[in-house]
């Protein structure tokens, strides 16, 4: 459904483009070619420009640097080299 939309918006397009092309000269239609061409890609060329030079801009203002807290860490009175784990193991009688 939808691709029988689009392919009948395509063929008038290029039927309406047809029809303003066809009155004019071989010369003119590359006259015209070259042209948007040129256009095309100057707005290409400055759009790319323009968007790499304001991706930064503005959010160094936003973004506040606030310096780091230190973490209270519980005291714990271990020895770490004598670390003994005494875990009482249980059997079930059966």
């Amino acid at each position: 459904m939808i691709r029988k939309i689009i392919q009948r918006v395509n063929e008038w397009l290029e039927d309406r483009l047809r029809s303003l092309v066809r009155p004019l000269s071989p010369d003119a239609r590359v006259i015209v070619i070259v042209t948007m061409l040129i256009v095309f890609s100057g707005l290409s060329i400055y759009m790319t420009v323009s968007s790499i030079y304001n991706l930064g801009k503005g959010k160094g203002e936003q973004m506040q640097i606030e310096q780091i807290e230190s973490l209270k860490l519980q005291q714990q009175q271990r020895d770490s080299i004598n670390n003994l784990n005494h875990y009482q193991y249980e059997r079930s009688s059966e």
